[in-house]
């Protein structure tokens, strides 16, 4: 199975739905429900995902004063004569944040999809509409911990005085981003549940693809390469300012501690000297980069204000140039488990060894591949896979993983074998993420990769991909 343009995909048992054949949402089967609403003359109303504060959720803090016993739930025909779901296509200067929710990394992430009308149509079903078999239902798709899913909602929405509490669309009429906030929201728990979170996780919900980061000031040096391949492929980017509101001075219409959509990435003359540029979309419509360059940012300013770079793709491969080269991809899922594959960190010498291995043969790159312009040829990706239905009742464990040289050796290792090895490759450092990932080089050989929380005895479920642009078998 193969996603669009991507990775030749290798499912185990576990892993066989794609976008179109994505699993109903708490058994929610949009076509049936949609059926029923047409057949009865009724507008759906969601018992799973009612229309009063259980659905709104309870935030830690607000930055704006909000009375939650004024919100009252309206379909968009409540609101406008005229409701529709798109307005003259969708675009990224469609919406803003509203002033309650902080989910920028949210909006950044959409933001980014609407540069992509083949993921927009993965995400956001065709043939839904405010007029021809409207019933007040609708549905969305997410990826979500290796799994597609088809997410029904209805279209209530919160407001205070007839305006949106949440996400707003910057034409009056038009409602596919307050329905796809929704719809996001429901699948994790609340609208509170949305509130703070990373850029990379919506991308990856969003795709089902392969992450990639870069912390901006230990970059590679070929990083303006790198964006400008990103840029041409069907490839999701956004970043995070690293300044805090105390150096705000320096940011020149930044917001600090804020996620953006990188946009486009070009090159300019200046006196007979290229310059190389980066276009941002700020995600609360409002308040831009005042400094050189106007609407676009110098790299160099880029790389000085923001920590760090996000990149979704369907596959790595648009790194090598080259049409030729095919990456595979193949995911498997595992588990921590108290006692049992919960070992720790490397430096539980007692236990590390306890944790799942998993074991990886490279064979030789063909011609094509081993030409590319990208040295690096496999990354790994590690994901805790939260299965509490609130994304904020689950916090994540610091996560890594190692990958470690084989000679032909079978069997599960003991930990004498681990003993004085030292890893060939590993993730930077553990982190409190729910993926990380290590982009790197392996010469062609037997590998066994080790996926570990910093301590034992910690219980997650985990989805361990690998992607290589050589032949590959995993087990």
């Amino acid at each position: 199975m193969s996603t669009l343009d991507g990775c030749q995909h290798n499912p185990n048992e576990d892993d066989v739905n794609s976008p179109t054949s994505s699993l109903n949402f708490l058994d929610q089967n949009y076509q049936e429900l949609h059926q029923n609403c047409l057949t009865e003359n009724t507008l759906y109303n969601d018992e799973l995902f009612p229309p009063d504060n259980s659905s709104i959720g309870l935030f830690d803090d607000l930055t704006h004063e909000v009375d939650m016993s004024q919100v009252v739930w309206k379909r968009p025909s409540e609101l406008v004569p005229d409701p529709n779901l798109i307005v003259d296509g969708m675009s990224r200067f469609d919406y803003a944040q509203g002033n309650v929710l902080g989910n920028c990394w949210f909006l950044a992430a959409i933001g980014a999809l609407t540069f992509e009308k083949d993921i927009i149509k993965q995400v956001m079903p065709a043939e839904q509409s405010f007029s021809e078999d409207y019933a007040g239902i609708f549905h969305f798709r997410f990826w979500r911990f290796g799994k597609w899913i088809d997410v029904v909602i209805d279209d209530q929405l919160p407001t205070i005085d007839d305006e949106l509490l949440f996400v707003c669309s910057k034409t009056y009429n038009e409602f596919w981003p307050a329905l796809l906030e929704k719809a996001y929201a429901k699948v994790c728990g609340s609208y509170a549940d949305l509130h703070y979170g990373f850029i990379s996780e919506a991308l990856m919900d969003f795709t089902g693809g392969t992450h990639m980061y870069y912390i901006l000031n230990t970059a590679p040096a070929d990083l303006w390469k790198i964006m400008k391949c990103t840029f041409k492929s069907k490839t999701l980017m956004g970043c995070l300012v690293s300044k805090t509101p105390e150096e705000n001075e320096l940011l020149h219409g930044i917001a600090p501690k804020h996620a953006y959509t990188v946009t486009g990435v070009f090159e300019v003359m200046s006196d007979e000297n290229p310059v190389q540029l980066v276009r941002l979309l700020n995600p609360w419509g409002m308040e831009q980069w005042l400094g050189d360059w106007s609407d676009g940012m110098s790299m160099e300013d880029f790389t000085n204000i923001f920590e760090i770079i996000e990149i979704c793709c369907l596959c790595p491969d648009f790194l090598d140039g080259s049409a030729e080269c095919h990456w595979t991809s193949k995911r498997h899922f595992g588990r921590w488990n108290a006692g049992i594959s919960a070992g720790g960190d490397i430096i539980k010498t007692e236990t590390f060894w306890t944790n799942p291995q998993f074991r990886v043969k490279l064979n030789e790159l063909n011609e094509e591949c081993a030409s590319g312009q990208s040295p690096e040829n496999i990354l790994v990706s590690l994901m805790q896979n939260h299965e509490k239905r609130n994304r904020k009742s689950q916090d994540n464990f610091y996560i890594g993983f190692y990958v470690f040289e084989m000679r032909s050796q079978s069997g599960r290792f003991s930990s004498e074998f681990f003993i004085d090895r030292e890893p060939v490759a590993q993730t930077d450092e553990l982190l409190c993420f729910r993926e990380v990932m290590k982009f790197f080089r392996l010469e062609p050989g037997e590998y066994m990769i080790v996926p570990c929380t910093e301590n034992p005895g910690e219980i997650a479920s985990i989805i361990l991909s690998v992607f290589s642009k050589n032949e590959t078998h995993l087990e």
